[in-house]
């Protein structure tokens, strides 16, 4: 049963990143200078209804299996679910909230560049849930 949530909540968040990576975060570009502190407020605001619950179902799991079978690659998960909730809290949070006074395309352009980080992340996630043990 954890394992089945582990592998739906990464995977979710796998095909959410690459969404996001490849067209949402692109797009803030074409948004226009006027429009765009509200867009990307409401961005951050209704993203978190979809990515909060996924990814905390994510990081419990990770720890709970990590708590149930340590192990190597249940290790490495919890590595990089550390690796992604710091970066989204300590980086990425703060960075739309400077985005959300005004576009700057120095910002905008660390924000599509660094979201690799948590893009390239997640999807070895989704390839290392598989290597975990399903009991």
């Amino acid at each position: 049963m954890l394992w089945a949530l582990q592998a739906s909540s990464t995977w979710a968040m796998v095909g959410v990143i690459w969404v996001i990576q490849l067209v949402h975060y692109p797009l803030f570009a074409g948004v226009g200078e006027q429009q765009f502190p509200r867009y990307s407020h409401d961005h951050s605001r209704t993203i978190t209804w979809v990515v909060l619950p996924l990814m905390s179902v994510e990081l419990i799991t990770s720890y709970l299996l990590w708590r149930e079978v340590p192990g190597l690659w249940q290790t490495v998960g919890m590595w990089s679910v550390g690796l992604i909730w710091l970066s989204t809290g300590l980086f990425f949070a703060p960075l739309h909230q400077t985005l959300s006074r005004g576009f700057c395309p120095k910002r905008h352009r660390l924000l599509v560049q660094g979201n690799w980080l948590r893009t390239v992340l997640w999807t070895l996630r989704g390839g290392l849930v598989f290597l975990l043990p399903t009991n």
